[in-house]
């Protein structure tokens, strides 16, 4: 049984930790009401840019002259997958859950015999996937220093991978990060980048919508050659922003069960100590109640 100083100590210490982590679950309150925003901002342009792209494709489907980056290379041998998780941790299971998807898609192509190659986009994936697939992994970028994201930042990852697949390293590329549904919800998410993979529903919805007819200038092939490599460097973006958002809902719902619990076990200890305090009073009474009826 601990003694009393050794309750007393252990109870500072609690206190200490919920003192941190009520500091960490207010700060990550006040920076997820912007990055929540930020992403909330980006989803109507990427979808609206993916539909768009979508009603442009159809026009190539099964056509030998259609992009490298809407056509593939024609064969998916070697796979690259671009995980994205936090620089940091104390976030729950976030950066977890999103290693984990990513790890079970890695077995299923290494039982098919395929070539995966993992490029990892923070620090907390490559920690946790280079235990098991170390021989895997090519590189990690760090945006530990980036203070604030930007399109930049995810067009400097964007052009990466379009230079590594115009030097054919790859032939499938897919991106792997957290959606943000709300502070108690983050839904691991996977997208596949290269070759563009298009939803063919809203492609003819695109084309043959009532609403409105569409006439692009100039030629639809001009069109995708630009937009299919910004496409790339956007759905980077919006992946970097949801994640960005994900992280602070992840954590701040962790920092907030830390506090709470914290304060359970502050509760246990006290009681504890007031008991052990006062069965060790008890005992003094009864030793000196005893050595005077002795006299």
């Amino acid at each position: 049984m601990p003694s009393l100083k050794d309750l007393k100590n252990r109870i500072t210490s609690v206190k200490s930790t919920q003192k941190i982590t009520k500091a960490m679950q207010m700060v990550a309150a006040a920076k997820l009401k912007r990055a929540q925003d930020a992403a909330e901002a980006a989803r109507p342009y990427a979808e609206r840019m993916e539909k768009v792209l979508s009603g442009l494709a159809l026009a190539y489907k099964g056509r030998p002259d259609a992009p490298k980056l809407l056509a593939g290379t024609g064969k998916d041998d070697v796979h690259l997958l671009v995980v994205a998780t936090g620089e940091r941790g104390l976030a729950g299971g976030f950066n977890s859950s999103i290693a984990r998807m990513a790890r079970e898609h890695t077995e299923e192509l290494l039982a098919q015999g395929k070539t995966v190659k993992i490029l990892c986009v923070g620090r907390k994936g490559a920690d946790i996937l280079k235990r098991q697939f170390s021989k895997n992994m090519l590189e990690t970028i760090s945006l530990r220093e980036v203070k604030q994201l930007g399109y930049d930042t995810a067009q400097g990852i964007g052009q990466k991978l379009l230079d590594m697949y115009e030097a054919e390293e790859f032939d499938v590329a897919t991106l792997f990060f957290a959606t943000f549904k709300s502070v108690i919800s983050q839904v691991p998410t996977s997208i596949q980048l290269i070759p563009a993979k298009f939803d063919e529903e809203e492609g003819e919805e695109a084309v043959h919508s009532g609403a409105a007819i569409y006439e692009y200038e100039p030629d639809e092939e001009t069109i995708l050659a630009d937009l299919l490599p910004r496409n790339v460097s956007v759905q980077v973006f919006r992946a970097l922003l949801e994640n960005n958002a994900s992280f602070f809902g992840a954590q701040m719902t962790a920092m907030d069960n830390a506090t709470r619990n914290a304060g359970e076990m502050i509760n246990k200890l006290t009681l504890s100590y007031n008991r052990q305090r006062q069965a060790q009073i008890t005992k003094e009474l009864i030793e000196i109640i005893s050595g005077a009826e002795a006299l």
